[in-house]
């Protein structure tokens, strides 16, 4: 089959990109021929993908969206792939990949009352409504049933274009048991002795990541527990403004922000906590990669995944609605109770579920049987 892949930006260390990258490169092996469109593309570009940069310039970044869309779509028409498949919502999709939560949602829990007037609202919400609304024939992937519920409820006719994927987890993360070794190595090379506490987060896009909650949250221990604590963010965004946060609160020494990278299971086995408050999350794939790490997770309710470590006994989950104080009393708790509680062990026990692992494998079957059906509709 010939396959076409829309993507605005690939990079290596996003969970959208990555698993944009598992997916299509499951599909090359298995024989399929691929077009892949994309505005930015870091990193080397794998044999086999046929990677087209697409050629449009603009002072703002909705125009580039358009004008990416409006060129993807005269390039569709002329080569005439078996399947469109996108990883951003927009136009001429068959099959969208739901990396991102709601939008409409979005944009009415967390944002302002004048913010529906905004060009930014009306290109966004145009964009996925041309996936989920009532006339669009576009099927969509969806990872979580937090992330079903939100788009159901704002587009309420798209119930049977939704197809709900299990977690799709790298199997290189799984451990059998958490390596000493491997956690005095990492401490060393981080400056972090034994009897400091060592709190990770990692993921790109600070804000909705929620790295100012962390490190509030962090602030406001009491002081024996603060000063042992320290505070690594792995993750590609701006650090300025959380340096200058951590400063005024009087964490400078504290906390070390470091650019994404490949080597997170290191890290995982040497932290002792992973600190997710997310504000919004489809999946969140860290928490589960953390789990089966056998790294206690604290996060929120309103990550598609939070249920994963409710169901794992691995940690503990904020209710929705969010307050920073009951985020403040459960990290000092967790870390106060890190060495009796059984989140660790849990964890390790949760990962041997073979379907933590299966998204890639489901995701392809779908593309396929979704590819044969197009085809034989045309024909009739």
């Amino acid at each position: 089959m010939r396959l076409c892949f829309l993507i605005y930006h690939y990079f290596p260390f996003g969970g959208q990109q990555r698993d944009f990258f598992r997916i299509a490169e499951a599909c090359r092996a298995r024989g399929h021929e691929l077009e892949v469109y994309a505005l930015r593309w870091q990193g080397p570009m794998p044999d086999g993908f046929n990677v087209t940069l697409v050629p449009v310039k603009a002072f703002s970044r909705l125009s580039m969206y358009r004008r990416y869309t409006d060129w993807v779509d005269e390039r569709i028409k002329e080569s005439r792939p078996d399947l469109v498949i996108g990883f951003n919502k927009m136009p001429h999709l068959d099959v969208y990949f739901a990396a991102d939560d709601c939008f409409l949602h979005k944009a009415r829990t967390q944002r302002g009352p004048l913010y529906p007037f905004t060009p930014r609202f009306r290109h966004f919400h145009r964009y996925e409504a041309a996936v989920f609304d009532r006339d669009s024939q576009t099927r969509a992937l969806v990872l979580s049933p937090l992330q079903k519920k939100n788009y159901l409820r704002h587009y309420p006719d798209c119930a049977q274009r939704l197809q709900e994927l299990p977690p799709g987890i790298d199997q290189e993360r799984r451990i059998e048991r958490r390596d000493p070794a491997v956690r005095s190595a990492l401490r060393a090379e981080l400056g972090i002795s034994g009897d400091q506490r060592l709190i990770l987060q990692v993921g790109s896009g600070f804000k909705i990541k929620g790295v100012d909650r962390a490190i509030r949250a962090i602030a406001s221990l009491p002081e024996k527990l603060r000063v042992s604590v320290r505070y690594v963010l792995v993750g590609q965004d701006r650090a300025g403004p959380y340096h200058h946060l951590a400063k005024k609160l009087g964490l400078a020494n504290q906390v070390v922000i470091l650019p994404g990278r490949d080597d997170i299971p290191r890290f995982m086995v040497g932290a002792d906590l992973l600190l997710h408050p997310a504000y919004m999350e489809s999946a969140g794939y860290v928490l589960l990669e953390a789990t089966v790490s056998g790294l206690p997770v604290l996060t929120t309710a309103s990550c598609g995944y939070a249920w994963h470590v409710e169901q794992a006994q691995s940690g503990e989950v904020c209710s929705d609605p969010f307050t920073q104080e009951e985020l403040n009393a459960r990290l000092g708790a967790m870390l106060s109770n890190l060495d009796s509680a059984p989140w660790s062990e849990n964890g390790l026990a949760y990962g041997k579920q073979p379907e933590l692992y299966s998204l890639t494998t489901a995701a392809v079957r779908y593309i396929e049987d979704r590819a044969d059906a197009v085809k034989s509709e045309a024909q009739s």
